[in-house]
């Protein structure tokens, strides 16, 4: 999980929140349901509250803030944005907490896994079974590892199968080639390391 070196990252460790779940469209018929999203999505921001410097609280009147909506897949954009930045959970597979600390992750400046600087020393990627138009998603970027080792672990790298479109592997460890990638449900020590490292939480 390499870091863009351009990323704007949160200020002072703070992140402001809108809306603390999933709630647009609430019916009576799926207010319970909702009620769990937000316990889910609130479980995950705690373990950075625990683990991290990093503190979520709602935004009030502050201009710029992090907002969790509904929407088809899992996504976010790459480090803080101006104004109402949106992450967005798609109900069917990506409210999880694993997921929404991966996308969290994304909004605090962290690229996937495999792609970071020095990958090609510790996985193969397989271009040829990668979906059309999803390759982007694996190329390599220049980031900044923040002296940390590659994590096989990390929430922020894909599974062997990541995108396939034949049902053949993605990526492979080149030293561990039936090592299970992407198999954390949760942050990882190395996840959390860098969060701490990034933001220097120990020097606050």
């Amino acid at each position: 999980m390499g870091v863009c070196p351009t990323a704007t990252r949160a200020i002072n460790g703070s992140v402001f929140l809108g809306n603390p779940g999933i709630t647009d469209n609430i019916t009576a018929a799926n207010v319970n349901s909702t009620n769990a999203e937000r316990l889910v999505i609130i479980e995950a921001l705690l373990a950075f509250h625990q683990k991290t410097c990093i503190q979520f609280v709602w935004h009030a009147w502050r201009r710029d803030y992090v907002h969790f909506v509904p929407g088809p897949g899992c996504m976010s954009p790459l480090g803080r944005q101006s104004g109402e930045q949106y992450i967005v959970l798609g109900r069917n597979s990506c409210i999880r907490k694993g997921v929404v600390q991966h996308e969290v992750l994304h909004a605090l400046g962290f690229h996937h896994e495999q792609v970071r600087s020095d990958r090609d020393d510790y996985v193969q990627i397989y271009f040829e079974n990668i979906k059309p138009g999803m390759e982007g998603n694996f190329y390599k970027v220049n980031t900044n590892n923040l002296g940390t080792p590659y994590d096989f672990d990390s929430i922020m790298h894909y599974g062997n199968f990541g995108f396939s479109k034949n049902g053949l592997p993605t990526i492979i460890s080149k030293k561990y080639p039936f090592h299970r990638l992407g198999s954390s449900l949760k942050m990882t020590a190395n996840d959390i390391k860098r969060v701490n490292a990034l933001y220097e939480c120990g020097r606050k």
